[in-house]
């Protein structure tokens, strides 16, 4: 199978640490797992089955030349649940199907404000990004959160 340079894979998605200082970096799984605009849903799919995700961040690649690339959403699997139910799963792109807002956090913030950005925009996932470079560097979810919490001191 030849690789798809529309998908990107960075670092492992594991989780960091555990959750005694209460930062999203102790938290969240370290590296994002994205594609582009036009990849279609069904590829999306089967990129969250194959990293055993529930999302993937959408990527406008712009010019190959570049190394850059803008976040531009977040598919979910609920979003997949749902454009399955209205059988409009083919033909669609991660583009056309993203529901959730694309929200960022930093990997130093307190857990406390992630919650509250996750509770305030009811939303699942948050990208993470360095705070030296604006770079996304891993993915916080509401699982991740209360994993953190159930592993933290009471």
């Amino acid at each position: 199978m030849t690789p798809d340079p529309t998908v990107t894979t960075i670092d492992a998605m594991a989780p960091t640490t555990t959750a005694a200082d209460g930062t999203v970096a102790t938290a969240m799984h370290a590296g994002i797992v994205s594609c582009s605009l036009a990849t279609p849903l069904r590829q999306v799919a089967a990129l969250m089955a194959r990293h055993r995700i529930h999302a993937v961040v959408i990527c406008d690649y712009g010019d190959e030349a570049d190394a850059d690339r803008e976040l531009c959403g977040i598919v979910s699997d609920r979003d997949i649940a749902e454009a399955v139910a209205s059988a409009s799963l083919d033909g669609r792109t991660a583009a056309g199907c993203a529901g959730e807002p694309l929200l960022t956090v930093y990997a130093d913030e307190d857990l406390r404000r992630a919650a509250q950005l996750l509770a305030e925009h009811g939303v699942s996932h948050l990208v993470v990004a360095d705070r030296q470079t604006g770079r996304p560097i891993g993915i916080l979810s509401t699982l991740d959160l209360a994993r953190a919490i159930a592993e933290s001191p009471a």
